[in-house]
């Protein structure tokens, strides 16, 4: 073998140069290999992504019926009032139909809303808060169309009578007339989902000053730390006579409490930053949910959270209406005026507001000015809790 020249080559070096081309294709022939790989996994990735992404939404059930109703009287809802804060109303029905529902009780034709939370989120996502709106609660519920297209006549009733009269647009046409707060967007999550969403999470810690052998809500848990499974904690939140006073006031500030714990477990788990622990979340949280169409994808959701997961846990707070026992039946409650409309004011305004454990249950105060004496101040402060506290601490 010989060079350009015609010069014959040194011993071995025409077999180096042969091996060194054959080095460099099959060197082409990998990179090239390489790269339809890194596309082939690339491909996969995107195509599982959308997969886990419609199986997500496809889980969210669109309350299209609430929405046109709504939109029937949009002339008579309140107007909002600061632009980028968010008022959702949290609806917990107490429906037996459904996977997992039945063994609750009986199927009485119709379904009640076993807890309802107002849900406010300030514009620059720097706090949240929550306030409960007892279902005992005696409330102007106005005329609603039923589910068989019927409508009903207006009535002065308990607050979770307009979820069993006309499900969530009477819900939330019944808070915004007590309110004067714009609904946003509402949520509606039934027994199977919420304990769902708590065994997905590995189980919400609490703290009991005493044991609880309640045969109603199925529920016997000894004294102390105790961390509730999805079952479990569904009895805890709606055991009424082996928990507390037996009162719906003391049980909505048991829900309160649990609901920070939940918060503060999804947050110090870093739940919301982690695909692998996020996935069975979302899936448990968006399998039994039923929202207003702007929220019924995994993509409305996110634009509603996004800003969620930067509130220090002090800055959630829970809180319930100020309420007293109704006049003419002290089974039932009143709110407690003017109380009520100082929180709804400054919940519709967007103004912070601050809770703490001391006060008595149905009052509120203004807190004191620097002469020692108590003025009208920006922060009125009312009976309540964070998602920062701990009872076992």
């Amino acid at each position: 073998m010989t060079d350009t020249a015609g010069r014959p080559l040194g011993p071995g070096l025409g077999a180096s140069a042969t091996g060194a081309g054959l080095t460099r294709r099959r060197r082409r022939r990998w990179a090239r290999g390489m790269a339809l790989g890194a596309t082939g996994v690339l491909v996969v990735a995107a195509g599982a992504g959308w997969a886990v992404y419609a199986k997500l939404s496809a889980n969210i059930t669109a309350d299209e019926a609430a929405a046109a109703e709504l939109a029937r009287y949009e002339r008579e809802r309140p107007t909002e009032l600061v632009r980028g804060a968010q008022n959702i109303l949290l609806i917990g029905s107490d429906t037996r139909s459904g996977d997992g529902n039945a063994k609750y009780g009986r199927d009485l034709g119709s379904e009640r809303s076993d807890t309802t939370i107002l849900l406010h989120l300030a514009a620059d996502r720097t706090s949240a808060t929550a306030v409960s709106l007892p279902r005992d609660l005696m409330v102007d519920i106005p005329d609603c169309r039923r589910a068989d297209g019927r409508r009903s006549e207006p009535v002065y009733a308990m607050f979770n009578h307009a979820f069993q009269v006309g499900g969530s647009a009477c819900t939330i046409r019944t808070a915004e007339k007590l309110t004067d707060i714009r609904i946003d967007h509402h949520v509606v999550l039934d027994f199977s989902g919420f304990k769902e969403m708590v065994d997905a999470v590995d189980g919400v810690q609490v703290c009991l000053k005493e044991p609880v052998d309640d045969k109603a809500a199925k529920l016997k848990l000894s004294a102390g730390k105790v961390t509730l499974d999805g079952e479990q904690a569904l009895g805890y939140v709606r055991a009424r006579k082996s928990l507390g006073n037996g009162s719906d006031t003391e049980r909505m500030e048991r829900q309160q409490r649990f609901l920070g714990a939940l918060v503060d477990k999804v947050q110090s788990n870093d739940v919301l930053l982690n695909p692998v622990k996020l996935f069975p979340v979302l899936d448990a949280a968006t399998s039994s949910l039923t929202t207003d169409p702007e929220l019924a994808s995994l993509r409305g959701l996110y634009q509603l959270v996004r800003g969620l997961r930067d509130i220090p846990t002090a800055r959630v707070q829970f809180l319930t209406v100020p309420r007293t026992s109704y006049a003419h039946d002290t089974n039932r409650d009143q709110l407690v005026e003017p109380d009520a409309q100082r929180l709804f004011a400054r919940l519709r305004a967007d103004r912070p507001l601050a809770v703490t454990r001391d006060l008595p249950p149905e009052e509120h105060k203004d807190s004191p000015s620097a002469d020692g004496r108590s003025h009208p101040s920006p922060v009125p402060t009312f009976r309540g809790s964070t998602a920062a506290e701990r009872d076992c601490e």
